[in-house]
């Protein structure tokens, strides 16, 4: 069968509580969900959501945030907001600050974002996107029956790499990383390395039909065979044991 990766188009804007399986639901392509189908959702609509949008009016920048944005041109509050959801800042340089966020990530800003969302305001991470994703399986199970996996996708930025990819943040029901060790290649020898990062995959791949002014917040993925798994994102990122550029 022929992998299909599906847009659904979704125009009304995202607000705090929306019950965003029927708004899959109610869009055409939504209707049509079928049983091992992997649903993504944007970060962005899963943190609206949520309400994890801020106000940055409300926001006080320490004299640490003020420091900062003054070398780096950055919005004190921004500054201030990527302070709060960051457990370390790993390299800040150019205007760009690079940071560990509380979930683990390492990405630009912690995860803050301004687009999308109206002026003044700026969005936030999910507080844990696995539960998030294992939510929304939940209800799709509850209202159609279906069974399916879950991915929450964001945008980052990679080492040693010009421009952007989709990648993995939360998932439910598939694993995250698929392991290939002991397995043989081609040539019969035993792979000992190899694992693939399937939910990341997925991601990317998603990104090709949503792209980031097309109303498209979430997409199928269809006739890609997975297994049920409890996986959760923690087992995509690497552990700092073995991280050489931390």
């Amino acid at each position: 069968m022929t992998l299909e990766i599906i847009p659904v188009h979704v125009e009304n804007e995202i607000k705090s509580g929306d019950d965003l399986i029927r708004l899959m639901l109610v869009s055409k392509s939504g209707s049509n969900l079928q049983d091992g189908d992997i649903l993504v959702f944007t970060q962005k609509i899963i943190s609206k959501q949520e309400g994890r949008i801020v106000n940055l009016s409300n926001v006080k920048p320490t004299l640490l945030a003020i420091g900062i944005s003054s070398e780096y041109r950055k919005d004190p509050r921004i500054v201030q907001l990527i302070l709060d959801q960051s457990k370390r800042i790993v390299r800040m340089c150019n205007g760009i600050i690079i940071s560990e966020t509380i979930h683990g990530f390492i990405c630009a800003n912690a995860g803050v974002d301004e687009s999308n969302v109206e002026e003044g305001y700026a969005t936030l991470l999910p507080n844990d996107a696995d539960i998030s994703a294992e939510t929304l399986r939940k209800q799709v199970k509850e209202k159609t029956g279906k069974n399916i996996a879950v991915i929450i996708s964001d945008t980052f930025g990679r080492p040693f790499r010009q421009g952007q990819t989709n990648v993995a943040v939360g998932v439910s029901g598939i694993v995250s990383v698929l392991d290939y060790i002991g397995a043989k290649d081609t040539f019969g020898r035993t792979l000992r390395v190899t694992s693939i990062a399937i939910a990341d995959e997925i991601c990317s791949a998603t990104e090709l039909v949503m792209g980031k002014s097309l109303h498209v917040p979430i997409s199928i993925v269809r006739n890609y065979h997975f297994d049920d798994a409890k996986n959760t994102i923690n087992d995509i990122i690497r552990p700092r044991s073995e991280d050489l550029f931390r």
